[in-house]
């Protein structure tokens, strides 16, 4: 005998089926989600690490400009100082370059014919007054004085004679230019 089965099986594997279909897509869907979800965790985790990254490199760059400015002060301090002893050892070594200039030339005066009355220096110009026995002994002067090493020029600016204690002595005003360097 043959039985015939009146029951829809091919509808009972088609539900099945769909269903299985169904829950694989709805899984699929959830997997997709959560993979969604932990990209997103992951990029936020990324970008908090970036972020807390560039607030430290912040940090270090502005303590890395104090550095630099402070770096900076000093090589501007040290240069100053550097300047500034550089001057102190130029004014050490001409120090005593006016007063051996001054030695050197009251050598010069004979001592007999010439008195100097007053010496005053500005600058390069040297202005020297005094009083001479006579011409004679003015010009001599004027001519060793050319001859001394730190003087450049001498111009006679004025010569008058005048009367002391009875005496006609020879009064003279000298302007000397001096060579640099003294």
């Amino acid at each position: 005998m043959i039985k015939i089965n009146l029951l829809p099986y091919h509808e009972k594997e088609k539900k099945e089926n769909l269903v299985r279909q169904v829950s694989i897509i709805i899984g699929s869907f959830v997997v997709f989600i959560l993979c969604l979800l932990w990209l997103q965790l992951w990029m936020n985790s990324l970008i908090s690490d970036l972020e807390a990254q560039e607030k430290n490199s912040k940090a270090t760059l502005v303590d890395l400009n104090k550095k630099i400015g402070d770096l900076e002060r000093f090589k501007n301090d040290k240069r100053d100082l550097e300047q500034k002893l550089g001057v102190i050892k130029t004014l050490e070594e001409n120090r005593l370059a006016p007063v051996k200039t001054l030695d050197d030339l009251a050598t010069l005066v004979p001592l007999k014919n010439i008195w100097l009355v007053k010496v005053t220096q500005k600058g390069n110009n040297l202005t020297i007054e005094g009083t001479g026995r006579d011409n004679i002994a003015v010009a001599d002067f004027m001519k060793t004085i050319e001859k001394f090493d730190p003087i450049k020029s001498v111009d006679l600016i004025s010569s008058k004679k005048t009367e002391v204690s009875g005496i006609t002595l020879q009064q003279f005003n000298f302007s000397c230019v001096m060579n640099k360097g003294f």
